[in-house]
């Protein structure tokens, strides 16, 4: 007898049909005194010629219809071979002609599914001894062929012939041929269209030989994606799902799994393309208002020519690293205002016509926007609001400088501002929910800090998966100034759940970091901006 991993036995059940075929004929005698049938003359001594028999009755058993049924609602897996097998078992076949069930070993799986795609049969991963449970869906499909790997020999009872696969094939089995087929990678032969069906699975997870079959089966595919964040996946198979009618998660997923898997089937990319900000992409940074000069090198000109200016300021970040590098417009949306205005908070906030066509623009060149907001003594989450719509958009995200916030009968430039981690945390929780509910990419979000008492409780800030956050080193002055700032604010957060930024001044900086000192800092930040 072969040894595991080859199949340690083969039984088979001849299953046969009683074909019963009954016919009569009504005779009566021959009114002229002939021995004829009715409707017969004899003819000249030859034998008679028998008419048609129009009351013939023929009983055949109808046959089985084995085929696979495509899976219906909400059909969701663990990460269990043997659990994941059974259920779809019961979800899809009526019956089967070939069974192959298999221990929950990771090499008899592959086999095992390497022969039911080859064959067309059903895999049933079971426990060594096998449960009532699983002996019953054998028993349910009724097979007339049932391989057997790396489970002891009487295992799957049943009146089935013992064969020894190492033996001569006889007329009563079937020679089972192992198929490779690949499930990590999307098919060459993909149709233009996509797949009705996608099955999700964590790369490196049991389930993937073990759905495969079933699968196959109802002309689904098979892709391992990294279980950590769906929105990492390659752009080829974001194309697959997004096309695709039906895309399930199966295996070992976590709670953020169905919303990321919403981000990718809709689509939206960054400017640069994916879905994650980082690694892999560096933003540089015009920054300023529109509608002034005043406040910074962005309203120097119009939206047209800042576009080709921060283009070419960008460039200048392009090493040659393989990052992609991204023009950016940082606008501040609500400025700092000396004047306590008819709303009492001491700042001046855009209206969302005004940013509009910037807005427009960046979407339409791969350019990202980022709103910056000087509150006064409002609070960032009030402010942040006014600018919903807008953040609703992929290529938006938002931008938070304590340097302006200010306590209740302060005034701006009499002090620096502060602003609590607990704040914070509450414009990022309110920003990620929109990005959930608008199924979009990961979104930028920035907070301001130069000194260590513009954030209370930093360590606290949180992150979540829906946003990237940055925090920027935005101080002016000389450049050694600016070196022991940053390596002050940065001291120490080696294990922090944000990023670092950088500003640089045109006016103020002497001398102004080059593009090539700017990314010499440690830790190296991934987004610059230029006032």
């Amino acid at each position: 007898m072969s040894t595991f991993p080859h199949p340690l036995k083969v039984r088979h059940l001849v299953a046969t049909a009683a074909i019963a075929v009954t016919m009569t004929a009504c005779v009566n005698a021959n009114p002229t005194g002939g021995g004829g049938p009715l409707g017969v003359e004899p003819d000249d001594g030859q034998a008679p010629i028998l008419s048609p028999l129009s009351d013939v009755t023929t009983t055949t058993a109808a046959p089985r219809v084995c085929a696979p049924r495509p899976l219906e609602g909400d059909f969701v897996l663990l990460d269990n071979p043997k659990a994941a097998t059974l259920r779809l078992s019961q979800a899809i076949y009526p019956c089967a002609e070939h069974v192959v069930v298999v221990s929950p070993a990771a090499i008899a799986i592959g086999s095992g599914a390497d022969t039911a795609v080859a064959e067309g049969a059903v895999l049933l991963v079971v426990d060594p001894i096998p449960t009532p449970e699983q002996l019953e869906e054998v028993a349910r499909l009724d097979p007339e062929l049932v391989t057997v790997y790396g489970i002891p020999a009487d295992a799957v009872p049943g009146a089935w012939e013992v064969v020894d696969p190492a033996a001569e094939p006889t007329s009563s089995t079937t020679t089972t041929t192992t198929t490779s087929v690949t499930t990590t990678t999307l098919p060459s032969d993909l149709p233009i269209g996509g797949v009705d069906e996608v099955w999700l699975v964590p790369e490196g997870s049991r389930l993937t030989d073990a759905v495969r079959p079933a699968a196959i089966a109802t002309d689904s595919i098979v892709v391992e994606v990294a279980a950590d964040d769906l929105r990492a996946v390659d752009a080829d198979t974001r194309t697959v799902v997004g096309a695709a009618e039906t895309t399930r998660l199966f295996g070992g997923f976590g709670p953020d799994a169905p919303w990321q898997l919403a981000v990718v089937q809709r689509g939206d990319e960054l400017p640069g393309g994916g879905q994650l900000m980082f690694p892999g992409r560096r933003f540089v940074a015009l920054y300023g208002n529109p509608l002034t000069s005043a406040l910074g090198v962005l309203g120097e000109q119009g939206p047209q020519e800042a576009l080709e200016r921060a283009r070419e300021v960008a460039s200048g970040y392009e090493n040659g690293d393989g990052v992609v590098v991204v023009p950016t417009f940082e606008i501040i949306a609500t400025v700092a205002s000396a004047q306590a205005g008819s709303d009492n908070d001491y700042s001046s906030e855009m209206s969302i016509g005004d940013l509009q066509e910037w807005i427009d623009l960046a979407g339409q060149n791969e350019a990202y926007v980022v709103l910056d907001l000087q509150p006064g003594r409002t609070d960032f989450l009030t402010q942040a609001k006014r600018y919903e719509e807008l953040l609703r958009l992929p290529h938006v995200g938002l931008a938070l400088d304590p340097e302006w916030r200010l306590k209740p009968n302060q005034v701006h430039l009499r002090q620096i501002g502060t602003v609590t981690a607990a704040e914070i945390n509450s414009v990022s929780e309110w920003l990620a929910g929109i990005v959930r509910e608008e199924a979009l990419p990961q979104k930028l979000f920035i907070i301001h800090q130069f000194r260590f008492s513009m954030i209370t409780d930093r360590e606290t800030i949180q992150a979540p998966p829906e946003l990237a956050v940055v925090i920027q080193m935005d101080g002016q002055g000389p450049l050694s100034t600016k070196y022991l700032t940053y390596d002050q604010l940065t001291a120490g957060t080696e294990n922090a759940v944000w990023r670092w930024g950088w500003k640089n001044f045109y006016d103020e900086d002497s001398p102004r970091a080059t593009p090539e000192q700017t990314l010499a800092v440690d830790p190296e930040p991934v987004f610059i901006s230029y006032q």
